[in-house]
């Protein structure tokens, strides 16, 4: 195959798993027949992000260097492939973890793109075009099959969109796999980039909803949320209080924590499902499932087509991420703080301000 040609565009880059994120230049390509160029107005910065540029999933996926991460990205559309139907430019569009998969693998032919072991990461895959690897949205544009790129609503802020294209379907699809949760029992475990959307997800769903945390301080914004009741999950009376009741549980958490504490709280039939992700193996209790016939799952992500329904949901029901605006410049004290928790509940990047930044390698 004939390598399309490519141009330089600003960027944001890590050169090591312990240097800086800095200014940078790196290719995209033109637009072949099918693609969509999208001009980045706003990223998101999800803990992944941090993850890969500090080399911390090497067994898992080993970063390659320079890698520019970003995979929450929302843009208009500057120019398309002659081929492209479903874009025009102007049109307003985002890109979520995945840029591209072989379409006629059974995974894709029955619309799951996610589970599809040919799918290609919006960074740190092999980039069938250009050679190297794919990079991310800390860019000023990007080019992408238009097979993955997502009709945004025009009626939702758009920083606060840019977070829905990893957090938000993260903690979507488990609910919507679940079956229909209204009127049921939901909770939440953790209120941070996730738990906070899952929140707003279950409320709008029409469940009942519980936010467990640890921390006394977050009730009052879980309540604003969409919180019904709040548990403090150190508090065994108020744990005790809850026991066997729960249809569903979101489990957002990515330390490391007792998930036996939670199996005890679903009802029968309940389930468990993980989307946060630590780092060491949980135990589990066997009788904990064995009794009543409880379930532990695991979600991540959700398909393309799923996904364009999610930010179709949140344009009806107005549902945003709760975002802090930074300038790209900010980038690496926004990684210190996100390890700390110290945001709420997500960080969304203007990039608009990167073309003032000057490109020093």
């Amino acid at each position: 195959m004939t390598q399309p040609k490519s141009h330089p565009v600003k960027a944001y880059s890590a050169r090591s798993a312990v240097s800086p994120l800095a200014p940078d230049s790196i290719p995209r390509r033109e637009p072949t027949p099918h693609d969509v160029q999208i001009e980045i107005l706003y990223c998101g910065v999800c803990h992944s992000d941090i993850h890969y540029a500090r080399d911390e999933w090497h067994d898992f996926l080993p970063a390659v260097y320079p890698c520019v991460p970003g995979h929450e990205i929302v843009g208009r559309v500057t120019k398309v492939g002659a081929a492209v139907t479903k874009f025009k430019p102007g049109d307003l569009a985002g890109v979520g973890c995945l840029v591209d998969a072989d379409p006629d693998c059974p995974h894709c032919r029955a619309g799951h793109e996610h589970f599809s072991p040919t799918q290609i990461l919006t960074y740190g895959s092999p980039d069938k075009h250009l050679g190297g690897v794919t990079f991310g949205g800390y860019s000023e544009g990007i080019v992408v099959d238009q097979r993955f790129v997502l009709r945004v609503p025009s009626n939702l802020n758009l920083a606060g969109v840019a977070p829905l294209l990893c957090a938000g379907i993260t903690t979507y699809s488990p609910m919507r796999q679940w079956g229909d949760i209204k009127g049921k029992k939901v909770g939440v475990v953790g209120l941070g980039g996730l738990g906070h959307m899952g929140v707003k997800f279950a409320r709008a769903f029409g469940a009942h909803v519980v936010v467990f945390t640890t921390s006394p301080g977050k009730r009052e914004d879980a309540l604003r949320l969409g919180a019904h009741e709040v548990v403090l999950s150190r508090s065994a009376d108020e744990m005790a209080k809850h026991a066997g009741s729960f249809d569903f549980i979101l489990d957002t958490v990515s330390a490391q924590h007792d998930l036996n504490a939670y199996l005890h709280m679903l009802r029968t039939t309940g389930e468990l499902t993980l989307v946060g992700a630590p780092s060491k193996p949980l135990n589990v209790d066997a009788f904990a499932l064995l009794i009543g016939r409880r379930r532990l799952s695991g979600s991540n992500i959700g398909s393309i087509g799923e996904t364009q329904e999610m930010l179709d949901f949140c344009a009806r029901h107005n549902i945003t991420a709760d975002v802090e605006i930074i300038p790209i410049a900010k980038i690496n004290e926004a990684y210190e703080r996100l390890i700390k928790g110290d945001v709420k509940y997500r960080f969304s990047i203007d990039m608009a301000s990167l073309k003032n930044e000057p490109v020093t390698r």
